[in-house]
């Protein structure tokens, strides 16, 4: 297939504070170097674009050394951390900002949504700004007014078409510039998550007119988003920024998985008690018994725990409960001890499984409580243990992320009643 976006060693740097050097003369070669191609000579090397830390140089790197090529009719998620350089990245491939080093190679015109009222004049009303975008974008009079209906027609906007765009409200505003981006003759568009302003309605109108342009009309798609489930909707192919550099890319699944593990360590309960039984070992972990905090909605749940035995009895029982954020119960599940025991055995090692595509998308944690299978005795009791996060890999629910929708997504079956 054909590549029309090209990056190669792309770096960006942003000064903090006072942007000359301090003498004239230091502002001059700055300048001649930058005539001449060259980079910076005062920039100082190696300080990274690290918000969480204070760094001892007054120059940040946004972006660095970054490398990809994209293909044409791609649809590429970029996702990452606040602060880790993705809306920097398309503001460079869209030319809004320049590259402090490397360069960006684009074969076709292109179309950007980068943030509420980028490319809008505020005084046009909205009939003029359309005619104003298609300007830029280098299309004729006659093309524009052949799209002007059905740009109006996707935005909802008509009765306030003539109305000058200051007076828009923002969802008004990412309303008309998405139709315009979308349905104007541009071969890539690119998105920031600007998206989020708009109404679930709108947001899916939105996704399928992204998925519609990609696949039927060979259009080059880049979407940054913090709604994964939109990403893995949608994208074929996702990248992933952390602290300026690409950390992972490729299959959207596999690198939404990786982003959900920064900054979540797995953390094994190592624990000893004197007790008949006692809880020694316990973490969550994915069908390969991998230790992992991040399950996608349609994979197996496993939680692994290594019971210490001091004295059995028959009546002892493992009780496992699933928590919600906020402490909820999803479900209560018991199991005798005995089932796995073998006489003589100190500790006893046990998988217990939610089965893939129930779970809702969400963040959890467990409660395990090794007691009597009537409740009376308490062996070993540990709440709020094993936080998980359970993200969307595309379901019905996906554009709703973030929002509570219960607990569970049933397997619903359905049929028609005469």
């Amino acid at each position: 297939m054909t590549k029309v976006i090209r990056v190669e060693h792309l770096s960006k740097a942003y000064h903090l504070g006072d942007f000359g050097t301090g003498t004239i003369s230091r502002d001059l070669e700055r300048f001649w170097a930058k005539m001449r191609g060259k980079e910076d000579p005062f920039l100082k090397i190696g300080e990274v674009n690290d918000r969480t830390t204070k760094g001892e140089s007054d120059v940040v790197w946004s972006l660095r050394d970054i490398n990809f090529d994209i293909e044409q009719g791609e649809v590429t998620g970029i996702i990452g951390r606040n602060g880790a350089g993705k809306s920097t990245l398309l503001k460079i491939l869209s030319r809004v900002t320049s590259p402090t080093t490397g360069s960006v190679k684009a074969k076709g015109r292109i179309a950007s949504l980068l943030e509420v009222g980028t490319g809008f004049h505020p005084e046009l009303t909205g009939r003029e700004n359309i005619y104003l975008n298609g300007a830029v974008l280098g299309m004729r009079k006659q093309e524009i007014k052949q799209k002007f209906d059905e740009i109006v027609a996707f935005s909802g906007v008509e009765r306030y078409i003539d109305t000058p765009v200051k007076r828009y409200s923002s969802g008004m505003y990412v309303r008309l510039a998405f139709a315009v981006a979308a349905h104007l003759e541009s071969e890539i568009l690119i998105v920031d998550e600007v998206l989020a302003v708009g109404d679930w309605e709108f947001q899916n109108k939105c996704l399928g007119k992204m998925n519609e342009i990609s696949k039927n009309e060979g259009r080059t798609v880049l979407l940054v988003s913090h709604n994964m489930g939109s990403i893995l909707g949608l994208c074929t192919r996702c990248l992933l920024l952390n602290q300026g550099s690409i950390e992972l890319s490729g299959d959207p699944q596999l690198v939404v998985q990786r982003y959900y593990q920064q900054g979540r360590e797995v953390k094994l309960q190592q624990l000893k008690s004197n007790a008949d039984i006692y809880l020694k070992e316990v973490f969550s972990c994915d069908a390969r018994d991998q230790p992992t905090t991040s399950f996608s909605h349609a994979e197996e749940i496993g939680l692994s725990m290594l019971v210490g035995v001091n004295h059995f009895d028959p009546i002892q029982n493992i009780g496992i409960a699933l928590l919600t954020k906020d402490k909820r119960r999803v479900f209560t599940v018991n199991r005798s001890l005995k089932e796995f025991y073998t006489p003589g055995e100190k500790e006893v090692r046990v998988k217990f499984m939610i089965e893939k595509e129930l779970i809702a998308p969400m963040d959890y944690s467990f409660l395990i409580a090794l007691n009597t299978r009537t409740g009376i005795v308490t062996y070993d009791l540990h709440e709020d243990i094993c936080p998980i996060k359970v993200y969307d890999n595309g379901t019905d629910f996906a554009f709703a992320e973030g929002i509570d929708y219960g607990c569970i997504i049933l397997n619903d079956k359905w049929k028609k009643m005469n």
